[in-house]
């Protein structure tokens, strides 16, 4: 695609810098009124709980199979909301806060806070109450609209008791005045439109940061400043023709932002481990976050595009500190992994985590899990049965169907395309600073 010039270049912008808030209010709606994977609608304000590990009808981009999810989508325009926890006695768990931009501005669990029982206020932008005495501290929130994302280690079904304890512990209580909720676009708009139109009613509602707001300036020629009525219900042609072409490229761009880029000096097959992806946060840290230009990118615009890709390919994903997120789509040999073939994944030792460590298989291009007859979505270091060689190494299997050698360290793959990712939780500083490999993907055959 010829690169973007004039109206159509600045809706390509607008649709990268855009993406990240429609995306991510969109996932807020469907959580509201449709739910999604085991989860069922939850209301503003209140926790929707998994009953269980995510499975294949989880239709979440990248969704974790090591942890059981519990959401909250929060509606703070009536005022702060009482967040309440549980002691985990030592067990792993997350609560993540997102903006409506994507951006993690907090957390508490057990490397932010520890694991003991505790309150805190969760306060909407520009409040200057007094939080009470009895809880343990105040987050801030920027928008009114907010996500706390919920993450409880599971080992499995026969841990799940214990996880379903510990989720009538997390409670909210909010006040009795009414939140204004989400904003709905204008439906007379032509479905071509409709990012546009989310992304400008959207923009006005959830109003980022300031040095964010000087940048969106810009996109007042394309309509997505104007108040009131839509002006996509009836736009002029060559303003649909650059929105459309726009957003086209948009996509094209937020697309390859994903994937590695060519040239790279790394060998074929290397995994993409960024413990970065997620440092496009650059004005709101909270509890638990560490603000530190270690986890801030420099350049603001180019966070934009680190922004959408990180929400295409991983939604509500963690800072690196917290967990990290690596993936491929080829092997050793720099090809396609498909399955057609058979894989192995040899581990040396294991890789270094405070927590634990897993791989999980997605299909491609939708990054959903894949279904298959062992009901196996992911394996790691909690996998029981997993048989390691005299020497302590561990070698994974990774194909479509089952091989010789038995289940007992097979992942599961698709017939097709398929994209793994490795999640290290509480990950080492050897990771972070890039000292530590993970191995490649080797081919070893045609699938059995």
């Amino acid at each position: 695609m010829p690169r973007p010039t004039g109206l159509t270049a600045l809706a390509t912008d607008a649709y990268v810098y855009g993406y990240p808030l429609v995306f991510d209010v969109s996932m807020i709606s469907a959580s509201l009124h449709k739910g999604f994977g085991s989860l069922q609608p939850t209301p503003f304000n209140e926790f929707g709980h998994s009953g269980q590990l995510a499975t294949p009808d989880a239709h979440f981009v990248s969704v974790n199979n090591d942890t059981v999810y519990s959401i909250a989508p929060l509606d703070l325009s009536g005022g702060p909301i009482r967040l309440q926890v549980p002691d985990t006695d030592g067990a792993y768990y997350v609560l993540q806060f997102v903006d409506a931009w994507s951006n993690n501005f907090a957390y508490v669990g057990r490397r932010a806070t520890g694991t003991a029982e505790s309150a805190w206020l969760i306060t909407p932008p520009g409040w200057t109450g007094q939080a009470p005495d009895d809880v343990r501290g105040v987050i801030e929130a920027p928008t009114t609209v907010v996500s706390i994302v919920g993450r409880n280690a599971c080992d499995g079904p026969a841990d799940m008791p214990r996880v379903q304890a510990l989720q009538k512990g997390f409670t909210l209580a909010a006040p009795p005045t009414s939140g204004t909720g989400l904003p709905t676009p204008d439906p007379d708009v032509p479905p071509a439109l409709r990012f546009f139109e989310q992304l400008r009613v959207w923009m006005a509602a959830f109003p980022p940061s300031a040095p964010d707001r000087t940048y969106q300036e810009r996109f007042a020629p394309l309509g997505l400043l104007k108040e009131g009525p839509s002006p996509y219900v009836d736009a002029d042609p060559a303003l649909v023709q650059a929105l459309t072409e726009g957003l086209a490229a948009g996509k094209e761009q937020v697309e390859a932002a994903t994937k590695k880029p060519r040239g790279s000096e790394q060998p074929p097959g290397s995994w993409e481990l960024n413990p970065h992806l997620f440092d496009y946060n650059l004005d709101h840290f909270g509890v638990g976050t560490l603000d530190s230009p270690q986890w801030k990118l420099a350049d603001r615009e180019a966070s934009y595009l680190l922004r959408a890709a990180a929400a295409r390919a991983a939604l509500w994903g963690n800072h690196g500190y917290e967990a990290v997120y690596a993936h491929t789509f080829t092997d050793a040999d720099g090809e396609q992994l498909n399955g057609a073939h058979a894989y192995t994944l040899r581990f040396d030792q294991p890789p270094p985590v405070d927590s634990f460590w897993s791989i999980t298989m997605y299909d491609t291009p939708d990054y959903f899990l894949v279904g298959n007859p062992l009901d196996r979505y992911s394996i790691g270091d909690r996998t029981p049965g997993l048989s390691h060689a005299d020497d302590g190494s561990l070698t994974l299997r990774i194909q479509h169907t089952e091989p010789a050698e038995g289940p007992a360290n097979w992942l599961p793959a698709p017939a097709g395309d398929f994209r793994p990712m490795i999640r290290l939780y509480t990950p080492k500083p050897q990771v972070l600073d890039g000292s530590y490999t993970l191995p490649r993907i080797a081919k070893t055959g045609k699938a059995d």
